[in-house]
C-alpha cells in the first residue's frame, strides 16, 4: 500500500545517509577508531550514525571526561573531512534539492557534522548547500536532542508541526519527531525507527508547491 502524501510548509533535511551516501568513510573512520579502543565494531556503528562525534563517544564511554570526547571528535572531524573517497549522492537529492529550489519551497539542512564536513561532503556528492543550514557549530546539544531542528524550523519561521523532516538514523529520527515534526525516513536504517513515511532514496518523493497556499505537497512512490 502506497504512502499517503504528506502536506508542510517547510522542510528540514538532514544530511549524511539523506542526501549525502557517506557510509564508506563514517565505517571506516568509526571502525578504526573501535578497534583502537578495543571495542567491538559492530557495536560502536549501530551507535554512531546520525550522530556528533563527541555524542557518540559519550554514549560509548559513559566515565570519559567530555573535554576529551571533544578534543579527540577534532581528530575524527579531520580525517572524515580529508576522506571523500566513496561518497556520493544518495540517488534522487540533485533532482529533490533542485525541485525545492526551483519551487522557492523553504528548506534548510539540519546535520550533526560541522560546516567545513558538511561543505566537503555536499561538494563531493555534487550538491549545492541550501542557504539556511544548522551545523553542529550551532547547537548546544546533539541528535538525538531535538534543538537542531527547532532551530532549523524557527530560522525558516515556521512551527515544527507545518514541517516535515528528512533523516535516515534513529538518532535523527528521534530528534525530529521529538521536535513535534513528521519524519520521511530514507534508505534501510529508518524504518525500525518509525517515521512517519519511509522511503528507499529520494528518486521516491515527488515535490508539488503550491504558491497561493503557501504550501508543499511531498507524494511518495515506495
Amino acid at each position: 500500500m502506497p504512502n499517503a502524501p504528506l502536506t508542510a510548509r517547510a522542510l528540514l533535511l538532514d544530511m549524511d545517509g539523506t542526501l549525502v551516501d557517506s557510509d564508506a568513510v563514517v565505517e571506516r573512520v568509526w571502525r578504526r577508531w573501535a578497534t583502537a579502543k578495543g571495542m567491538d565494531p559492530d557495536h560502536v556503528m549501530r551507535v554512531a550514525h546520525g550522530r556528533q562525534g563527541h555524542s557518540t563517544m559519550a554514549e560509548l564511554l559513559p566515565d570519559r571526561p567530555m573535554a576529551d570526547n571533544f578534543a579527540e571528535n577534532r581528530e575524527l572531524l579531520a580525517q572524515e573531512t580529508a576522506d571523500l573517497d566513496g561518497v556520493v549522492r544518495v540517488p534522487g537529492a540533485d533532482t529533490f534539492l533542485a525541485a525545492l529550489t526551483t519551487a522557492a519551497v523553504p528548506h534548510a539542512l539540519v546535520t550533526s557534522a560541522d560546516l567545513g564536513l558538511a561543505t566537503a561532503r555536499m561538494g563531493a556528492a555534487g550538491l549545492a548547500l541550501p542557504d539556511t543550514r544548522v551545523t553542529a557549530e550551532c547547537v548546544s546539544a546533539s541528535k538525538p536532542d531535538p534543538e537542531g531542528f527547532l532551530k532549523g524550523a524557527a530560522e525558516l519561521g515556521f512551527a515544527p508541526a507545518d514541517c516535515v523532516a528528512f533523516e535516515d538514523s534513529g538518532a535523527g529520527i528521534r530528534a525530529a519527531l521529538a521536535a513535534g515534526m513528521r519524519v520521511v525516513g530514507v534508505g534501510p536504517r529508518a524504518d525500525a525507527h518509525g517515521p512517519t513515511v519511509t522511503v528507499p532514496d529520494l528518486t521516491c518523493v515527488r515535490v508539488t508547491s503550491d504558491a497561493a497556499a503557501g504550501t508543499v505537497r511531498l507524494d511518495f512512490t515506495a
